[in-house]
C-alpha cells in the first residue's frame, strides 16, 4: 500500500491594511485631538503632501469618516470636520443611554466574578486618573478619557452583543467630537467618577434594575454637562 503523504497547504499571505484605512485612522485621531477643529475645512492637497500620498486614498479615507459622521462632504466645497448640533448630541446620548444601560443590566446578572473584577480594576484606574496630578490640582484628563472608554467598551464586551457593540462604537465616535466640552467643565470629572462608583456598586450587588437606572443617570448628567 502506498504511503500517504501529509497534505501540504500553501502559506496564507495576509493582505496588508489598505492605505486609505491607515489614512482614515490618522485623520480620525487628529479630529479627536482637536488638531482638526469642528467646522474646519480639510485641505486635501496639504494633507496629501504631508502624508506623501496621492489624493485618491485620501478621498477614500474621507468617505469612511463621512459614514462615521466625523466628516461632512459639501458639494463643490470639499470635506469639513462635522459640527455637532445640540440636537445631534441629544440624539447620540439618548441612544447610547439605551444601548449601554441595557448592556450593563446584562452584565449585572450574567458577568462572572472575574469579569466584575476586571471592571473594578478599570474603575480603580479611573480613580487614579481623576486624582489631581499637578500643583494646580488638575486631573490627568487624557488618561481619564482613555480609561473611561476602556471601561465602557469592556462592559459591552462582557454583555456580548456584537450588533449593539457596532452601534455604540459608531455613536461614540460622534460623541468624541464634543467630549472635551463636557468633561473639562469644572467639577464634571469628579461627578462622572461618583457616577461610576454608583454603577460599580449596583454591578457588585448584581442588581440589574439599579444598574440600568444608574447608567442612564450617568448619560443624562453627561448630556447636561455637554450642553
Amino acid at each position: 500500500m502506498p504511503t500517504l503523504m501529509p497534505e501540504t497547504r500553501p502559506a496564507v499571505s495576509l493582505a496588508p491594511r489598505p492605505l486609505y484605512e491607515e489614512v482614515a485612522e490618522l485623520l480620525r485621531q487628529r479630529i479627536f485631538k482637536r488638531e482638526l477643529e469642528p467646522g474646519s475645512w480639510i485641505d486635501e492637497l496639504k494633507i496629501a503632501e504631508e502624508f506623501g500620498i496621492s489624493r485618491t486614498p485620501l478621498r477614500e479615507a474621507l468617505k469612511v469618516l463621512a459614514t462615521e459622521g466625523l466628516v461632512t462632504m459639501k458639494v463643490r466645497r470639499g470635506a469639513y470636520v462635522t459640527e455637532v448640533s445640540q440636537q445631534d448630541l441629544a440624539d447620540v446620548y439618548h441612544l447610547l443611554s439605551l444601548l449601554e444601560s441595557d448592556a450593563a443590566g446584562v452584565v449585572a446578572t450574567k458577568a462572572t466574578d472575574a469579569e466584575l473584577k476586571e471592571l473594578q480594576a478599570l474603575h480603580k484606574a479611573l480613580e487614579t486618573a481623576a486624582t489631581p496630578a499637578t500643583k494646580a490640582g488638575k486631573a490627568n484628563t487624557d488618561q481619564f478619557f482613555a480609561v473611561n472608554e476602556q471601561f465602557h467598551m469592556r462592559l459591552l464586551q462582557i454583555a456580548n452583543n456584537r450588533w449593539r457593540d457596532q452601534m455604540v462604537a459608531d455613536l461614540r465616535k460622534v460623541m468624541k467630537l464634543n467630549r472635551h466640552n463636557s468633561l473639562l467643565k469644572t467639577g464634571r470629572i469628579e461627578e462622572s467618577l461618583a457616577e461610576h462608583r454608583a454603577i460599580m456598586e449596583a454591578l457588585a450587588a448584581r442588581n440589574a434594575a439599579l444598574t440600568v437606572q444608574r447608567v442612564r443617570e450617568h448619560f443624562a448628567n453627561g448630556l447636561e454637562a455637554a450642553e
